[in-house]
């Protein structure tokens, strides 16, 4: 694991940058299709898609997401949308009633200060409700061609097992954009993150990384945490799709 104070502050040290942008180069030879798994045709329904995406799968926001456009296009009408109507609508997603109460309040924020338009700075993104800066940096990079870095629940777990932050940083969802950032050209970053994202889902699990069947194992530092055998790896490997 890197020294805590090399990326707490300051430029991160030259092997940890070389072995970094390694990594990212052959994540995308692996991962050449890599992109955001939600489903969306623009700003508003990624907004809307990226905030019902907590505590659940793309797949089951994609699936609800079609119904909920269709009755609801625009922020305008999402805002005046019958509250159990959404409800009923977003039920698979999870956590239902708080998630129609976020994407009814920020679709009324958005009617009432930017005319109804999603707006393209993370400024202005982190102030709606029930947008923080992850779901802003993915509007913002998929949407509005934006770099920026997007630590949800896969990157976080693995940039820690990469070593490309301390345990300290780890613990800190802003600590650790910077300082991933810090490892990469401004222009690489939303690829990076759809890169990482993809082997998250694919190979480096949670609970038992297929670390025998990983195309990165050469320069990972927690190379070993999973069966290493590559029989067995490999049946730990996952089909493309969302998760």
């Amino acid at each position: 694991m890197p020294d805590g104070s090399s990326l707490a502050g300051g430029r991160p040290p030259t092997s940890l940058v070389r072995r970094a942008r390694k990594i990212n180069r052959v994540l995308a030879e692996t991962y050449p299709d890599a992109h955001c798994e939600l489903d969306f045709a623009d700003p508003f329904q990624l907004l809307i898609a990226t905030v019902l995406s907590a505590q659940t799968t793309d797949r089951r926001v994609n699936a609800v997401t079609p119904a909920l456009f269709a009755a609801y296009p625009d922020a305008a009408a999402l805002a005046a949308a019958d509250r159990a109507d959404v409800e009923a609508i977003i039920r698979p997603t999870g956590f239902f009633r708080a998630k129609t109460e976020s994407i009814m309040a920020l679709s009324a924020n958005l009617v009432e200060r930017f005319d109804g338009e999603v707006p393209g700075r993370l400024e202005d993104l982190v102030t709606l409700p029930g947008v923080g800066r992850k779901t802003a940096n993915v509007v913002l990079g998929n949407a509005f061609g934006v770099p920026g870095i997007t630590v949800d629940t896969h990157f976080a777990r693995l940039v820690r097992r990469f070593g490309w932050v301390d345990e300290a940083t780890a613990k800190d969802p802003v600590k650790t954009e910077h300082a991933v950032g810090a490892l990469f050209p401004r222009k690489d970053w939303t690829m990076l993150c759809h890169r990482v994202i993809w082997h998250g889902r694919r190979r480096c699990h949670a609970r038992k990384p297929a670390c025998g069947a990983c195309p990165v194992a050469r320069w990972c530092p927690s190379y070993g945490i999973g069966p290493t055998d590559p029989e067995v790896a490999e049946a730990l490997v996952t089909a493309q799709g969302p998760a």
